[in-house]
């Protein structure tokens, strides 16, 4: 820390100073860095380079002379053979041989020779057929599966090499082959043998002089060793045994035979030599003599040339510096001296004295520095003054904005209604105490936190249509809905909401309002259960007073009649007249009274209602209406079963007045927990503006609420309207007494 501080309070030319001398040094070093490692990396890729060409090229070399020997050797035999073969059916010709005596005897000439070590001579039909071979088996058989025979009834004559496996062997061997072909007998004479076993067909002294004339760097060269530690080919190391010899260290043939191919770096010591060098050798395998073919170098040899260009980097970078220290002096002087004045200045205008400016005219750095600073210092006292004025007009503007915010922030914090306000993810980032107050969470609770477990299971699909409207920019007008309280309470809400935007006008958040409506509905519930109770009440004094009644007045008429029939027959016919109207007004009243109580008045339940309701629709309207359900559906709530009647009743009083339908059904089923009667009718559809709906079907969506039922109005695929009410089974049952 206090080194940072000391550099901190020196002097600008002392800065200037360090700074040109470090960076200078800095920049020198690792640019020589940098050059020195290319030059090395160069260096190494070229002795790598040459070095490994000259392996490959010594590893050619050994490889095409073994394969010339090989060849050659087994041409010759090949050739002889068939000299000899040919001396034999000469003699046949001569009747000095039975023909069949002249080939046993070649047969017999030619399996007595042995080929290298293992290898031997056979004899095939230009059909691929095995005439002469060592071992009986092999005699007769067709041996065209094997790739290598193609080639020997293509050719007939020459040299072919090929892969092949013995039986019980493991592993395929490269082996060589030579083919003569003796056309009297149709015998393709081939001479073969491993390529390993030519060993001793090789004359080393072919490329010795090739292999000793290589010599890179210094002193560095080649040399070929065997598997076994012998130096076949070395400058001062011919035929020794590396290996035995304790002089010398065994760790690097080892690792070239194990590796077969690569590089490697040891230290060695050539006899003669006085010290230890690290040595630089790539080497090769050849397989078929197990050689290794190398080629060395020694690096102190191939690094020489960098010792040089260390020494000129190190001479340049005195010599720079010695330059530099001199200029930057000069430099920096030119520099501080006036920053020094206008320090002075800048103390002056620091104590409030705003009108100071400096005497300099020309026309360089410094010159313009003077003029700017005069400007700046002609602006700075002008904004100076504006800047005053401004703060205190944002002074104002502050007490004003927060007034404000202070009366609107009461205001939210006093409205009775929940209110939310969430980012773009669905986190809460404030809520009212109304919140807290109607469901019982409290901010602590909620804030950063999402509120998914507020919203009952069967409630998520209209939560979802309304955040969609809500992020799609437009505001989401009252929908009624529930939502679960933190005691787990489902209480019936009123919810709104917008979004809100930030100055730019992108979206950052959105603000629902949910206002409690459970008294309002519970409220509704009670008027309509009233509204029922009334209706049924109505239904049964028509049913059970002014239906008996009307009966007397029917019963008093036929008396009438009776009695007018004899004394005045004209009133007869009136009375009797008479007794069909009160007869009617009862049919009609008695319709009425079930209309008004249908489930009530109805001792067998809903689907009588149903029923009934079909068969009057039949008469009354002359319109098909059928009534399908599979199991009889016990609903114990009798206000349920009432409002599930005049759902139905209203949907097919639409259906026969305004849709004009010809055939009705209505379908009543239970599916798990859940019970649905639908209203399908072939009539025109409804209209599928929700405004032009009328106040039946507002009324058949209240009822609907009442017993926490959906309600689905739309079209069918075949034409018509189907209206559908689910509810669950467990609203049928009441609660309670």
């Amino acid at each position: 820390m206090t080194s940072v501080r000391f550099l901190e309070n020196i002097q600008i030319r002392y800065k200037l100073l360090f700074s040109y001398l470090i960076t200078f040094c800095v920049i020198f070093s690792l640019g020589s860095g940098v050059i020195y490692s290319i030059v090395r990396k160069t260096i190494e890729a070229n002795i790598e380079s040459e070095l490994k060409n000259a392996t490959d090229a010594m590893l050619n070399m050994v490889q095409t002379s073994v394969s010339v020997s090989i060849q050659n050797h087994l041409r010759a035999v090949a050739e002889k053979n068939l000299e000899m073969v040919s001396h034999l059916y000469s003699l046949s010709r001569k009747g000095e041989l039975t023909e069949a005596k002249a080939k046993q005897l070649a047969e017999s000439l030619l399996l007595s020779q042995r080929i290298g070590t293992t290898g031997y001579i056979a004899c095939v039909s230009s059909g691929g057929v095995m005439v002469v071979h060592p071992e009986a088996e092999w005699l007769g058989q067709d041996i065209n599966r094997y790739g290598f025979v193609r080639q020997m009834r293509e050719k007939r004559q020459g040299y072919i090499e090929y892969d092949w496996r013995n039986p019980g062997e493991d592993r395929t061997r490269p082996k060589a082959m030579y083919m003569a072909y003796f056309e009297p007998w149709d015998w393709i004479i081939a001479v073969s043998s491993y390529r390993r076993e030519f060993s001793t067909l090789v004359n080393i002294d072919d490329f010795r002089d090739s292999v000793l004339s290589l010599q890179f760097s210094e002193t560095g060269y080649a040399f070929i060793t065997d598997n076994r530690g012998n130096a076949i080919i070395h400058p001062s190391l011919q035929g020794v045994n590396v290996i035995e010899e304790k002089a010398f260290p065994n760790y690097p043939l080892d690792t070239m035979l194990k590796e077969k191919s690569g590089k490697i770096v040891y230290p060695w010591k050539n006899p003669g030599e006085d010290r230890m060098r690290d040595k630089l050798v790539l080497f090769n395998y050849l397989p078929e003599y197990e050689w290794i073919v190398a080629s060395s170098s020694y690096l102190d040899e191939f690094y020489a040339p960098l010792d040089k260009v260390s020494n000129v980097i190190i001479f340049t970078v005195l010599g720079c510096i010695l330059l530099v220290l001199p200029i930057t002096a000069m430099i920096s002087a030119s520099i501080t001296n006036p920053l020094a004045e206008l320090v002075k200045r800048l103390e002056q205008g620091a104590k409030g004295d705003l009108s100071v400016r400096l005497d300099r005219h020309s026309e360089d750095e410094v010159g313009r520095l003077a003029r700017y600073f005069n400007s700046f210092m002609a602006r700075l006292q002008e904004y100076n003054q504006d800047l005053e004025a401004q703060v205190k007009e944002r002074k104002e503007a502050e007490v004003a904005l927060r007034y404000s915010e202070n009366r609107y922030r009461s205001v939210i914090e006093a409205m009775p209604d929940a209110m939310v306000v969430y980012d773009m993810e669905g986190r809460v980032t404030y809520l009212n105490p109304a919140f807290t107050d109607v469901f019982g969470w409290t901010s602590e609770e909620c804030l950063g936190r999402k509120l998914d477990h507020f919203v009952p299971e069967e409630n998520w699909e209209e939560t979802r249509q309304g955040l969609k409207t809500i992020t799609s920019g437009k505001p989401l007008s009252s929908v009624e809905t529930r939502r679960l309280t933190k005691s787990g309470q489902i209480i019936d809400v009123s919810t709104r909401g917008a979004v809100y935007r930030d100055p730019d006008g992108r979206q950052v958040g959105s603000v629902i309002i949910h206002r409690d409506v459970s008294d309002l509905k519970r409220m509704e519930k009670q008027v309509m259960d009233i509204g029922d109770r009334e209706r049924q009440k109505i239904g049964q004094d028509l049913h059970d007073d002014l239906c008996p009644h009307l009966i007397g007045v029917e019963g008093l008429g036929k008396v009438l009649v009776r009695k007018l029939s004899d004394k005045a027959p004209e009133e007869a016919g009136l009375a009797e007249k008479i007794t069909g109207l009160v007869k009617d007004a009862i049919t009609k009243t008695r319709r009425l009274a079930r209309g008004l109580c249908p489930v009530f008045l109805v001792d067998h339940g809903l689907e009588s209602s149903i029923r009934e309701l079909a068969a009057n629709t039949e008469s009354v309207f002359g319109v098909a209406c059928r009534f399908l359900y599979e199991t009889p559906v016990p609903i114990q709530d009798n206000l349920v079963a009432t409002h599930l009647f005049h759902i139905v009743q209203e949907a097919v009083n639409n259906a026969v007045r305004h849709g004009q339908a010809t055939a009705i059904t209505i379908t009543m089923r239970v599916d798990g927990d859940r019970l649905t009667v639908s209203v399908h009718d072939d009539g025109r559809g409804i209209p599928s503006d929700l405004e032009t709906r009328g106040m039946g079907l507002r009324i058949m969506g209240f009822r609907a609420n009442m017993i926490h039922a959906a309600l689905d109005i739309g079209g069918h695929e075949d034409g018509g309207t189907v209206v559908q009410v689910s509810l669950s089974t467990r609203v049928t049952t009441p609660v309670g007494p």
